[in-house]
């Protein structure tokens, strides 16, 4: 939801590609976790629990590129949040393992 907060007040020419990317990038993390979690293959769910890793890796380089622009100041807190959601996908990779 931050993610959605924030790119509100990004500039209307980067709605159709960084807006974009980031919102796809930050729905796909909990589609991807819903998809792992109704998998009964362990190796279908590590798949798609790395696909939030993936997701999440991208989402992380377009809040660093907003920083960069100067689209909004608190980014701080919301790299911190990515981090503390990447440590739970990478608990989430190490329990499909079994």
């Amino acid at each position: 939801m931050d993610v959605y907060e924030i790119t509100k007040k990004f500039p209307k020419e980067e709605r159709p590609e960084l807006v974009s990317k980031m919102r796809t990038a930050a729905m796909t993390i909990p589609i991807k976790i819903a998809e792992g979690f109704m998998r009964r293959n362990p190796r279908e769910k590590e798949t798609a629990y790395k696909a939030c890793q993936v997701a999440l890796e991208e989402l992380k380089y377009y809040v660093i590129l907003s920083r960069d622009l100067e689209y909004y100041k608190n980014h701080e807190e919301l790299l911190l949040a990515t981090e503390e959601v990447g440590r739970m996908l990478t608990g989430l990779v190490r329990s499909a393992r079994g």
